[in-house]
């Protein structure tokens, strides 16, 4: 079911939130127990022959839990359980998401949000073998695997974050302000779906649809509608699924912070799916930089920061990590090589600017704001538009021939299309310019991860007359352009 269709505006949700609160008023069991019951229906509305695979998923993973309980004075043996769990999580996830595209078998149907929902135990699984967290009550870790708004394109919850909340008696009482606050970023995240994203897409689909016979200008145009399309698609399902969740009394972390602010490559990875940027350094990035450290240790060489600013000590507690992670983050994303080079190149982008960090002019300039507009913002989102033509293009042949174009390798051929030059302007104002919604709630505090704040606080929301009119027209805007719901890009994924 998607967010922006009318069965999850019109009927799904309101009757997902009356029957919880009217639930909850006699047993916060019973409300728990409903919304795991809501979740698998909301997942299993696009496909029911998948809701098997969730449960069991989800047995599989709370019983190895148990098990590694269980084997807290064999730490041999509960790591053996640890690894084969993961092991089999991760073979479930090739097997449907890279063995179609390997071996060319035709009709096997990836199943939505099995990375996020996978990605979501394995880490359970890893702290509990590590710090002893414990669950052990089914429902709850039912609820924390498939709560609804995060269940299909994440964002990836953290067990210690969310089963605090779920326990909390106050969130199951009824409360006007997290009405309003969660209806407010709904709507607002569904005109960033709806209005900008989706009237962005025809332009950015036709010149990826074959990149070999398209002009310069158009090639320029649909890298840079593409990036939009994807910013506003990524930032209005965050925005959504963080107010669906405060609907229910229930804080998701941060995962999109105006990204295309940022002035470097390691500010974006901190702005851009913050959730996944956190997953991949606590289970990927630090294991294999603390390994380095160790194997230097082992040999006496010396290590930490000022080892780092060695070329040895550089390369192995850097640039190997960071690119074990990111080529493995490019691969998540698909099977195609053109995954692997878009890990492969933000790894490239994050060691330069980590070298650039460590080994370049120490002498300190004052970050102004004319500084950033000037050379590193723009410099940093022409880095990302590169790395986006590998993203989207549906070959690696194809996004070299997007690039081909991009620098004038093909004659000029006008787009049959015409170029949605006001909407790309008002999409790049909104973007660098404008307060992302986190900012604009921010006195109400929707997310776990606070944001700075925006220079001015005169579009701060508040519960007010003008504001209601405000949200409620741009919900009927919206409403007049769902009859035909596209899903969100990240729901490949």
């Amino acid at each position: 079911m998607l967010f922006n269709s009318v069965e999850f505006i019109f009927l799904f949700l309101p009757v997902a939130v009356l029957v919880f609160y009217a639930l909850a008023r006699f047993s916060t069991f019973l409300a728990q127990a409903w919304l795991c019951v809501a979740s698998f229906i909301f997942y299993g509305y696009w496909n029911v022959s998948f809701v098997a695979l969730l449960a069991v998923s989800i047995a599989f993973n709370f019983f190895s839990g148990l098990c590694i309980d269980a084997l807290v004075n064999r730490p041999r043996s509960r790591m053996a359980v640890l690894a084969a769990a993961i092991a089999c999580n991760l073979l479930v996830l090739f097997y449907y998401k890279y063995v179609p595209s390997l071996a060319g078998i035709k009709g096997i149907v990836l199943p939505l949000g099995i990375s996020f929902f996978t990605f979501t135990q394995i880490g359970y699984l890893i702290d509990r073998a590590q710090s002893g967290t414990m669950e052990r009550s089914i429902v709850r870790y039912t609820l924390f695997v498939t709560f609804f708004p995060h269940l299909i394109a994440g964002p990836i919850l953290h067990h210690k974050e969310m089963m605090p909340q779920f326990a909390d008696p106050g969130v199951f009482k009824w409360n006007s302000e997290n009405i309003s606050v969660g209806m407010t970023l709904f709507i607002i995240g569904l005109a960033k779906k709806v209005l900008l994203a989706d009237n962005l897409a025809p332009f950015a689909d036709s010149g990826f649809h074959d990149p070999a016979h398209i002009g310069a200008a158009t090639a320029w145009l649909s890298v840079l509608c593409y990036a939009m399309q994807l910013y506003f698609d990524f930032s209005g399902y965050s925005d959504m699924a963080i107010g669906i969740s405060k609907m229910f009394g229930i804080r998701f972390p941060l995962n999109f912070n105006s990204p295309y602010k940022s002035r470097s490559i390691i500010e974006f990875w901190q702005r851009w799916h913050m959730t996944l940027t956190r997953y991949l350094n606590l289970y990927l990035y630090n294991p294999v930089a603390l390994w380095s450290m160790r194997r230097r240790a082992a040999k006496g060489l010396p290590y930490g920061p000022q080892a780092n600013k060695t070329a040895s000590g550089f390369s192995s507690a850097i640039v190997v990590p960071v690119f074990f992670t990111m080529g493995l983050a490019g691969i998540w994303h698909g099977a195609g090589l053109q995954f692997l080079i878009y890990g492969l190149l933000h790894a490239t982008y994050l060691t330069i600017n980590h070298a650039w960090r460590i080994f370049g002019p120490k002498k300190s300039l004052p970050k102004s704001l004319i500084d950033s507009v000037i050379w590193k913002v723009p410099l940093t989102f022409l880095a990302i538009n590169v790395g986006w033509i590998f993203f989207r293009a549906n070959s690696l042949g194809d996004a070299f021939e997007m690039l081909a174009a991009m620098i004038g390798l093909h004659p000029a051929v006008p787009s049959p299309l015409q170029p949605p030059w006001r909407l790309l302007a008002i999409s790049f104002a909104i973007a660098w310019l404008m307060p992302n919604s986190q900012q604009i709630m921010a006195d109400f505090h929707p997310a776990l991860t606070k944001v700075e704040p925006f220079w001015s606080n005169r579009v701060s929301w508040r519960p007010n007359f003008l504001w209601a009119v405000v949200i409620s027209g741009l919900f009927v805007v919206c409403t007049t352009q769902i009859d035909n719901p596209t899903r969100f890009l990240y729901f490949q994924f």
